[in-house]
């Protein structure tokens, strides 16, 4: 099935055409220059962006793949969840197409697209093929880590998905763009955090910063107090006449930014081997694969101890091509494709949310 997919949840413009399972094209506009100079994304200039981007970025993505608009079977498109005036924008544009087209609408989680990612270029989301997705057994255990999400799901299918645990604060990828700040890096924080951490000598035992745990049982996150913790770290504690942070020479930003990152992701793993030795409760046995999704995937700590994590476990590591961590519409297509083959349609009442249907 050839299927068109359009994703603007945030402040990336993308289109992309998949056909069972393969990507024939990918197109992503970034607006980080936009905004850049504010230090983090503003809804309003990211929306009126979209605007203007959204037509020519699907026509790119039509030529690329090869193909003509008349060709497409299906059109899919990420209405959930983001922020509100960005994804009216590629509703209301996905609307358009499929209703002149005359093909089948299909709303996709964003947060469910960006687990699905990893199976992009592999070998056979949908049967064995080259070039497609390999299957993978289910149930598998899903972590989607972002800007605005760090969860854990229970995967039963790519069509089931039921979140095991959720920050309640920051989001990793949230974290990260403070401490940069916090550092004094530029935007986008993240990307530049981990290059300093990865920098010859940074010891990332140079401070100890807290992991957090929350309950025993507990499956979800909390970065505030890491990020807290960075703050007293750079600046000094409040209050505290002994307080006064040591000088920031080069050499102990690097120190600050690997601890940093050390912590974080300490974090996301301890979660994650909770949750394997508890098992998938609501799906019986044990858990087959391990999935990782979003921006934060990208982070070279993160993919490092999640492969390590997995080999240890004898899971495999579904996990997405570093062009596909950030927001993508290869990954919304993709996930629509497997969608609209299992009977699933939108009608023309979609509506765009800010949050995520679970």
């Amino acid at each position: 099935m050839l299927v068109l997919g359009i994703e603007t949840s945030c402040d990336e413009t993308a289109a992309s055409v998949v056909r069972d399972g393969r990507v024939l094209s990918s197109v992503v506009a970034s607006q980080t220059e936009l905004h850049e100079l504010y230090g983090g994304v503003v809804p309003e200039l990211a929306s009126r962006a979209h605007l203007e981007r959204i037509m020519p970025i699907v026509s790119r993505a039509i030529a690329d793949a090869g193909v003509t608009l008349r060709e497409i079977e299906g059109v899919a498109v990420g209405n959930r969840p983001g922020l509100i005036g960005s994804l009216l924008v590629g509703v209301a544009a996905a609307k358009a197409l499929a209703w002149s087209l005359s093909v089948p609408l299909v709303g996709v989680d964003h947060v469910h697209a960006h687990l699905f990612a990893g199976m992009l270029g592999r070998a056979g989301a949908h049967g064995a093929g080259e070039g497609g997705p390999t299957s993978i057994e289910f149930p598998a255990l899903g972590l989607v880590v972002s800007g605005g999400h760090t969860s854990l799901y229970l995967v039963q299918s790519w069509t089931e998905f039921k979140r095991l645990g959720a920050t309640i604060d920051d989001a990793m990828g949230e974290a990260f763009d403070k401490a940069a700040v916090i550092l004094g890096l530029p935007f986008p924080g993240g990307p530049n955090l981990d290059a300093l951490a990865q920098k010859p000598g940074a010891n990332d035992r140079a401070v100890e910063l807290p992991v957090s745990r929350l309950g025993t049982e507990s499956l979800d996150f909390s970065f505030s107090g890491l990020k807290t913790a960075m703050l007293y770290e750079v600046r000094g504690v409040p209050g505290k006449p002994d307080g006064a942070p040591p000088a920031m020479t080069e050499t102990r930003r690097a120190d600050l930014a690997a601890s940093f990152q050390r912590a974080a992701v300490k974090a996301a793993i301890v979660k994650l081997e909770r949750a394997i030795e508890r098992g998938p409760r609501d799906a019986g046995g044990a858990y087959r694969a391990m999935i990782a999704g979003g921006g934060v995937t990208a982070n070279s700590r993160l993919r490092r101890e999640l492969a390590e994590l997995a080999t240890k476990r004898g899971l495999p590591l579904v996990i997405p091509a570093m062009s596909l961590c950030v927001d993508n519409a290869a990954m919304i297509a993709g996930l629509g494709e497997v969608k609209l083959a299992a009977g699933e349609r939108s009608g023309w009442e979609l509506a765009a949310a800010p949050t995520t249907g679970g």
